[in-house]
Parts: structure tokens; C-alpha cells; sequence
């Protein structure tokens, strides 16, 4: 029996990609991303784009041809009509995995799909046998990956006291600023926590931190203090945060931040005052609060430790399971 192909569909929303590519890294098994690049027509509804490349630059279909794979492991409403055509090419022997529900299809196509993994704060209700509810978004933050990131870039602070509080810092989202007051209301919790521990917080910021909340952290927040700015020279040191944290506090504007900062297995802190997120953050926050995996940020620290979140590695087992393959 031939060796299980996988194709990962990688399109223009890093979020999603990072997803899909995190439940390929999990599955053990070797993969191949498929760049997807979309023309003016992938706007349209996905019950019009069918089971279709329809919407695809002429380059990315060039690049989906035989011999099909085993799996296809996508992310996000725009590629679900590219994977149900790849089914259809590859004679219904296709394995889909979809991370978030793709909408607008129908019930019909969207049974088309294997394997439906769903996060349990999304407003979802319907019970089809295929969808596997879980707890955050899928990530790439493993044990073996902390580890060597904390190797690459421990050197780089080792001069600043411990603790390290780690700072996940992101920003606006759809009428939900994050301006200086917002960015005010957080360097107060911040100087108290810091105070409170006596260590360094190391902080970086993501493309939607405003420049003004980004100065408001720089002018108000004590030393010892390391801030990085997405775009300042050198490798962005996110991962390596994570991997050095004795705690994490994360804005909770991103479900990717906070489910990659309950990676880690010590104390995580969402920062998310009454209105700064959106209901299916709040859900989402909820339930990591109910699980243990974190705890509203009022400036107090809280030891406690945690096993890591990681819904990559429970996706691929239930494709490993569907496929007939052993636990690796």
C-alpha cells in the first residue's frame, strides 16, 4: 500500500495557513503546500464557486494537477471550493479536512468533507457526524519547537531578571479600537505585575498595534523592559517569548495569540477589560478560563501550571484514526 500524500492549501491569510500547516506538522505524515493565489472572482459566495478552481490565479491551478493526494488539509471559506474540486479530480478518494465550518455551501457539499474541525466559541449548531468540536485554533507551537527556540534565544536575555512576563501584544480589530487609552489601561496591569514578580517584561507587538498604543507601552512602562515592534530589524523574537515565559499575558483581540500562549504550560493572562473583544472571543476566553489553561489579567500574578493547548495534535490523530493509521 502506498504512503498517504498530503497537500496543504496555503493561501493569503497567514492565520489560516499557519492553522492547516500546524495539523500537517502534527500528523507525521510528509506534506506538500500548495500555494493558492486568488483572482477579483474569489469574492464570490462559495455556492456559486461550486466545487470549481473558480477564482484561482491561472498559476495556482497549474500547480494542483495528478497524482492527487491522500489528504487535503485546509483553512478558511475561500479554499473549501478548491479542496472539493480536488476530491472530485482525485475520484472521491480524497481525505478533506477543513479547519472552520465553510459556509454557504449547502448541506449536501458540505458533506463532502472528511473531517470538520470547528472551535467550540464559533456560533455553530448544527450536529453533523463529521465535525470535531475543538478548544481554540489549531497552532505550530509544540514542546520540541519551545524547546528550541528557548536554546536560539536565551543567550539574548540573559542579563534581565527572571521572571520573564511575556507581552503578546495585538491590537485593533472591527470596532474595537486599540488606541492609548486602551494601550494606558494595560501598562497599568503591566507595572503591577512586573513590581509584583520583580522580573522583566518582554514584549512584542503585532501589525495591528497601533503606532500611538506602541508609545503609550514605550513612555509608560518601567525597566526592566525589552520591547520589539513588528519591523524593527532582526528575526521577530515571538516564539522565542513563548518559549522563555515563566508567565504570558496576551491581548485577547487574537484567538490564534491566546490559543498559542496556552501552548506553554505556565501561568497565561488574557488581557480583555468589558468591550475591548468581540462575543466569540469572550466565548473562547471562557471556556480556556473554565479548562485552566488561563485566567482573566487584573495586574495580580497567579503560579499554576497547565497541560499545553494544542488542537493541531487532536485534529491529526482523528484524521489518523479515520485513515487507519497508528498513534505517533
Amino acid at each position: 500500500m502506498a504512503a498517504p500524500t498530503v497537500w496543504v492549501l496555503a493561501d493569503d491569510r497567514a492565520g489560516n495557513v499557519n492553522q492547516a500547516l500546524g495539523v500537517a506538522e502534527a500528523l507525521g505524515l510528509p506534506f506538500e503546500v500548495k500555494q493558492i493565489r486568488y483572482s477579483r472572482l474569489a469574492a464570490l459566495p462559495n455556492f456559486v464557486r461550486g466545487a470549481s478552481t473558480l477564482g484561482l490565479t491561472d498559476d495556482s491551478v497549474d500547480g494542483l494537477s495528478a497524482p492527487w493526494p491522500t489528504v487535503v488539509i485546509g483553512a478558511g471559506r475561500r479554499v473549501a471550493p478548491v479542496a472539493r474540486w480536488i476530491k472530485r479530480m482525485a475520484g472521491g478518494r480524497c481525505f478533506l479536512v477543513q479547519i472552520m465550518y465553510p459556509g454557504g455551501l449547502g448541506t449536501a457539499a458540505v458533506g463532502e468533507f472528511d473531517l470538520i474541525a470547528v472551535p467550540r466559541h464559533d456560533s455553530f449548531k448544527d450536529r453533523l457526524p463529521t465535525v470535531l468540536r475543538i478548544t481554540g485554533a489549531p497552532h505550530r507551537v509544540t514542546p520540541e519547537r519551545l524547546d528550541r527556540e528557548a536554546e536560539a534565544w536565551r543567550d539574548r536575555f540573559d542579563s534581565y531578571p527572571r521572571p520573564f512576563v511575556s507581552v503578546l501584544v495585538g491590537g485593533s480589530t472591527k470596532n474595537r479600537p486599540f488606541g492609548p487609552r486602551e494601550a494606558a489601561d494595560l501598562a497599568a496591569k503591566l507595572r503591577q505585575i512586573q513590581t509584583e514578580t520583580g522580573g522583566t517584561l518582554l514584549i512584542t507587538t503585532s501589525r495591528r498595534t497601533p503606532a500611538e498604543a506602541v508609545t503609550v507601552l514605550e513612555r509608560t512602562l518601567p525597566q526592566p523592559m525589552w520591547l520589539y515592534k513588528v519591523g524593527d530589524p532582526g528575526e521577530n523574537p515571538y516564539f522565542g517569548l513563548l518559549a522563555l515565559a515563566d508567565a504570558v499575558v496576551a491581548t485577547g483581540d487574537s484567538v490564534s495569540m491566546c490559543s498559542e500562549a496556552c501552548a506553554t504550560q505556565g501561568p497565561v493572562f488574557i488581557h480583555a477589560p468589558e468591550g475591548f473583544v468581540a462575543p466569540k472571543h469572550a466565548r473562547l476566553h471562557a471556556e480556556l478560563y473554565r479548562l485552566g489553561y488561563a485566567r482573566p489579567f487584573t495586574g495580580a500574578f497567579h503560579d499554576w501550571t497547565h497541560p499545553p493547548l494544542n488542537a493541531a495534535r487532536e485534529v491529526a490523530l482523528a484524521v489518523r484514526q479515520n485513515l487507519g493509521l497508528g498513534v505517533e
